[in-house]
């Protein structure tokens, strides 16, 4: 829905205020359009943790590499082609940063001595 600038001040006043103010804003960093990726918690000791595509995605330094992950895991059957699909058109669209900050070699085990 299209509406002037002019037109949603005098409707939501205060909405606009907020929104203009430049307070109060969340960052977004990582998109993820399939709800079966969505976070998983972080255990203490990972027991049991299963990376999925996504994790792998945000080890990879470019859209090159996250191309090749893709293709791979699409390859051995442990994305749906549907899927690969729309990974790579977010990877196009938004970049490899989309699907996350990038995890660094030593990334669970940071967080294992932070939860200690």
């Amino acid at each position: 829905m299209d509406m002037e600038k002019g037109r949603f001040k005098k409707l939501f006043p205060h909405l606009a205020e907020e929104m203009e103010s430049q307070e109060n804003r969340v960052s977004i960093r990582s998109v993820r359009s399939e709800p079966e990726t969505k976070e998983k918690a972080v255990a203490s000791t990972f027991e049991g943790y299963d990376p999925d595509i996504i994790d792998f995605l945000r080890r990879c330094d470019n859209d090159q590499q996250a191309l090749e992950v893709i293709n791979y895991m699409e390859r051995r059957g442990e994305i749906t082609k549907n899927y690969a699909t729309k990974l790579k058109t977010q990877l196009k669209e938004k970049g490899i940063r989309s699907f996350g900050t990038k995890k660094s070699e030593d990334y669970y085990l940071r967080i294992a001595e932070k939860e200690r």
